[in-house]
C-alpha cells in the first residue's frame, strides 16, 4: 500500500495560527466563533477575493447509501457577492420546491476508481469484485488510498461526525492538497486547499446539498 498518498490527523495551515486546532472549534471553547472566523479567513478570504474559489455541493446519497456510482456533485465557481447570493438562491428553492438538483458530467468516485483499477490490472494485478466494491480495500492498489480517502470525506459530510475538526494531506491529480473538514452547528464542510507553503491554488468548498444555505451564509459574512 502507498500511504504517502494521504496522510489524515496531519500538520496544515491552521496549525501556523492555532496552537491546537483540534480543540479549537469545540463547543465548550468559548472563542470557538472567533476561530471558525478566522480559519474561514486563512483557508478561503484570499481565493474568494481572487477568484480561486469553487464550490462543488454532493448529492445521491440517502439513507446509509454510498455505492460510488450513486454520489454526484455539482460545482460553482464562487467569484463574490453575486455568486455567492445565487447559489443561495438555487438551492434554497430546489430544496424548498423539491426540484431536481444539478449533476455534473463525471463522478467523484466511480470514474476514478474504475481509472486506477484498469491502471492497476494493465500492470498485472488482479483485483477482485469484493476489492472493487469495498472502499477499506481501495488502498491496495495504486492511487487507491487517495479515493479511499476522498470516500471517507464524503461519507462524513453526508452523514456526520463527531469530530469538529480534521485536517488531512492527500495526493490529488491536481498535486498535494490539505483538507480541512468542519462538523460545526454552524455548517459542516472540507476545503481542499494547496498545500500551506505551496504557490497558490485553486481552492474548493465542499459540502452536502442540505448544508448549502447556513455554509453560504458563512461564507457571505466573510465577504
Amino acid at each position: 500500500m502507498n500511504y504517502t498518498e494521504a496522510k489524515e490527523h496531519a500538520e496544515g495551515r491552521l496549525h501556523q495560527i492555532f496552537a491546537m486546532p483540534y480543540e479549537a472549534f469545540d463547543n465548550d471553547v468559548p472563542e470557538r466563533k472567533l476561530h471558525l472566523r478566522v480559519a474561514l479567513q486563512a483557508l478561503l478570504g484570499e481565493a474568494l477575493r481572487e477568484e480561486r474559489l469553487s464550490m462543488q455541493v454532493l448529492h445521491g446519497w440517502e439513507n446509509g447509501a454510498c455505492a460510488a456510482a450513486d454520489l454526484h456533485h455539482h460545482e460553482h465557481k464562487l467569484r463574490g457577492e453575486d455568486d455567492i447570493a445565487g447559489s443561495l438562491a438555487l438551492y434554497r428553492d430546489a430544496l424548498a420546491n423539491l426540484t431536481p438538483l444539478p449533476i455534473d458530467t463525471g463522478s467523484l468516485l466511480a470514474e476514478p476508481l474504475a481509472s486506477a483499477i484498469a491502471s492497476a490490472e494493465q500492470n498485472g494485478a488482479t483485483i477482485d469484485a469484493e476489492t472493487r466494491e469495498s472502499p477499506a480495500r481501495w488502498p491496495e492498489f495504486p492511487n487507491g488510498l487517495a479515493l479511499y480517502t476522498f470516500f471517507k470525506v464524503y461519507h462524513r459530510l453526508i452523514y456526520g461526525e463527531d469530530d469538529a475538526y480534521r485536517s488531512i494531506c492527500c495526493k490529488t491529480a491536481a498535486g498535494l492538497r490539505e483538507i480541512h473538514e468542519f462538523h460545526l452547528e454552524e455548517g459542516e464542510f472540507a476545503v481542499v486547499t494547496p498545500l500551506h507553503d505551496a504557490p497558490a491554488g485553486e481552492v474548493k468548498l465542499v459540502l452536502h446539498v442540505s448544508q448549502a444555505q447556513p455554509v453560504l451564509a458563512l461564507l457571505r459574512d466573510l465577504n
